[in-house]
């Protein structure tokens, strides 16, 4: 019982220490949050209803099913040891300064639904503040400009115009997606191995949301080519596609039925999980692209996998209608400026502060030395 004591002494006090250290972290989600808040009230778009659509979402991703994963991913690599070494893996993979890093990078999260909420409203609000979407016909037509005078959706038709790879397509894109961004970011956040990049991923991270989300979308709103028609009163140009993509409108993963509710909540303007219609720049190319640039600085095999995925996302993004194509090379532009300029600025001010507190001679807590070689 005194160990026990002792071990949740040491978490809570570890927890505390790392929670203080992600200070800059809650400021910066405080400080965007109030600026979207101010904003938004400013010109009398403001919706509170947001924030507790995603609440509950993220509390069961990031409170329960991401920590229950990692959990389990813990254990059963400690069940694999030889039983001489299986004692020092259960210490290393539950040890107090394991669990602080888990339960702090869980705070920060939940900290982050003001984030998400305050991004989901201010996408709300942009087609009010531009007065619709003015920017869909130029973006097309520098589409077909740059793919040889032919829509780049054709091109992709050509030889992928089939169920099945529709099917496959809107799984990925709508499914596993979610799954490697949201779940990278959770490894990030609570990881020990991942602490040398953590406060500069994550930053890169709401920079990306901001910049890509809020800032170019609002100067350059456009729809996409989903709702091209609606919005430009041309319903013949993209009609074939969206008659293809009809055809799986009843599948669990449809990008039309998808489109169909997005765009019922923007013509009754109301709030919902994921509203609002923007289509450049493409945060779904921009968040991939953030990861296979932090992926690429660990393995150059794994980044050229990484960024091949990337190359998928754009094209799964113009065969679901989702975006232009000129949506994802942007996007990867933006990315590539914000992950360089947050690069150079941890080189010059940001440290790491999360890190275990160490000194010469014996640690005060073994466990924490041992957890930094810990999953």
């Amino acid at each position: 019982m005194t160990g026990f004591l002792r071990w949740c002494r040491n978490t809570m006090s570890e927890t505390a220490r790392m929670v203080r250290a992600d200070a800059a972290l809650y400021l910066f989600v405080l400080a965007y949050t109030v600026a979207g808040l101010f904003l938004l009230q400013l010109t009398g778009t403001e919706d509170s209803v947001t924030y507790w659509v995603y609440v509950r979402r993220w509390a069961i991703i990031f409170i329960l099913f991401f920590p229950m994963v990692a959990i389990i991913i813990d254990a059963a690599r400690v069940a694999h040891r030889l039983n001489a070494r299986r004692g020092l893996a259960m210490r290393r993979a539950f040890s107090p300064a394991r669990m602080a890093t888990l339960a702090s990078g869980v705070a920060l999260l939940m900290v982050m639904v003001l984030f998400q909420g305050t991004f989901t409203s201010l996408k709300n609000a942009m087609t009010y503040w531009r007065d619709g979407f003015q920017y869909d016909r130029i973006q097309a037509d520098i589409d077909r400009l740059l793919h040889f005078g032919v829509d780049p959706w054709r091109l992709l038709y050509s030889f992928g115009e089939h169920d099945v790879i529709r099917t496959m397509v809107e799984w990925n894109y709508n499914v596993l997606w979610f799954v490697l961004c949201f779940g990278l970011l959770f490894f990030v956040a609570t990881s020990p191995r991942a602490a040398a990049i953590r406060g500069r991923y994550i930053t890169c991270f709401m920079l990306t949301w901001i910049v890509c989300g809020n800032v170019f979308a609002t100067l350059f709103l456009s729809a996409g080519p989903a709702f091209y028609g609606e919005v430009t009163g041309d319903a013949t140009r993209f009609a074939e596609q969206l008659a293809f993509l009809a055809r799986g409108a009843d599948s669990p993963n449809s990008a039309v039925a998808y489109q169909a509710y997005l765009w019922s909540l923007h013509e009754a303007g109301a709030t919902s999980f994921g509203s609002g219609i923007s289509a450049f720049p493409s945060v779904h190319v921009a968040l991939v692209a953030m990861n296979a640039f932090f992926i690429a600085e660990y393995s150059r095999r794994l980044g050229i996998a990484a960024f091949a995925y990337v190359a998928f996302i754009i094209a799964s993004s113009v065969y679901l209608a989702w975006h232009y194509a000129i949506d994802g090379y942007v996007s990867i532009a933006i990315v590539a400026v914000i992950y360089v300029l947050v690069k150079r600025y941890a080189r010059t001010g940001m440290a790491d502060r999360r890190r275990p507190i160490s000194a010469p001679g014996p640690s005060a807590h073994p466990e924490t030395e041992a957890a930094a070689t810990a999953s």
